[in-house]
């Protein structure tokens, strides 16, 4: 069976953005592959090493949150990534090999620089956190790692990694992963913007109903529909884009005409997306709430043999990478 791997950076509990983009997307293919899924906390450390305090609660509530939406780890070997120490390993590795040049044209290193700013960017991880994504990856001989259209550039910095390891060795020590894709339903927050934490407009799998109407009634929508009577366009609406995923097709059309022709105000559209986004998430919130209050010892527990699982899969490959580097003398 195929493998596939993927991860994500422990910023706390996760909001609809990432419930159905990512996670819906793991769930979806747990089914079909060989799955991989961990909790990136060193990548975490990358822009984020003054904040470390804050990443075992986050770690825990994050796997809360993916246990609680249907990541089943009877089906996936989930663990976290410092549990791990076989990725350190092969990313000191394999940045012995990679040159800072290609590091500093990777796309998103003078983003997140020009964004983030220099005091949380200025540190060797966060230039070298490509190498070490691609540890991540190739130490399990992931065949496929689901990506938007937009990662793409950060897989093939991996392909190129396992290309020049290869021609060093002159083997096929590793091979190359290949892109999943996967389209992402577009989810925007309160404000307009792409839902984040970090924007403060995110709605929480972990908000109480209450908080989630609050959220909704003040959300944005489309800026022509300034009165009733004006149409709108829907699909540039942050309440519509979230209708396309809790209300069923037939009134999600019928929404989107009542939009367009201006038969429907923007009161009545946020409450009938209220009524549906909590009846939809209503029994995964009970679920969250049951493992947060009775099973957070069990949760932690699991998670650290499930890691020593991946502990091993990882020193089989690491070993190998070391032997074709090294010769025999180290075994």
């Amino acid at each position: 069976m195929s493998i596939v791997l993927s991860g994500m950076r422990p910023t706390g509990k996760l909001h609809l953005g990432n419930l159905y983009g990512a996670l819906q997307n793991w769930i979806n293919l747990q089914d079909k592959y060989e799955c991989y899924y961990f909790v990136a906390d060193w990548h975490a450390l990358t822009t984020g090493f003054n904040e470390s305090k804050e990443i075992y609660n986050n770690t825990l509530e994050m796997i809360i949150d993916w246990l609680a939406f249907g990541l089943d780890p009877q089906k996936t070997t989930l663990f976290i990534q410092s549990l791990v120490k076989e990725h350190a390993e092969l990313f000191l590795l394999l940045s012995m090999i990679t040159p800072v040049g290609k590091l500093e044209r990777v796309p998103s290193y003078k983003d997140q620089i020009a964004q983030l700013g220099e005091s949380r960017t200025a540190n060797y991880g966060f230039l070298g956190y490509p190498v070490l994504m691609s540890a991540d990856i190739i130490i399990y001989k992931a065949n496929y790692v689901p990506v938007g259209i937009d990662q793409l550039a950060h897989l093939e910095f991996t392909r190129e990694i396992v290309r020049s390891f290869n021609h060093l060795v002159q083997k096929e020590a590793f091979i190359e992963p290949e892109p999943l894709l996967s389209e992402f339903p577009k989810i925007l927050g309160t404000d307009g913007r792409k839902m984040s934490k970090s924007y403060g407009n995110a709605i929480y799998l972990a908000d109480s109903e209450e908080q989630t109407v609050q959220k909704i009634k003040t959300m944005f929508t489309d800026p022509r529909r300034i009165r009733k009577t004006d149409p709108g366009v829907p699909k540039e609406c942050g309440v519509f884009m979230l209708h396309n995923i809790f209300t069923d097709s037939q009134v999600y059309n019928e929404i989107e005409t009542s939009c367009t022709n201006a038969s429907i105000g923007c009161t009545d559209c946020k409450n009938m997306l209220i009524k549906n986004l909590n009846n939809k998430l209503r029994p995964i919130r009970e679920t969250r709430r049951y493992l947060q209050e009775n099973k957070k010892n069990e949760i932690i527990d699991n998670i650290k043999e499930s890691s020593k699982t991946a502990s091993l899969v990882a020193k089989v490959t690491l070993e190998a990478a070391k032997e074709a580097i090294f010769g025999n003398y180290l075994g």
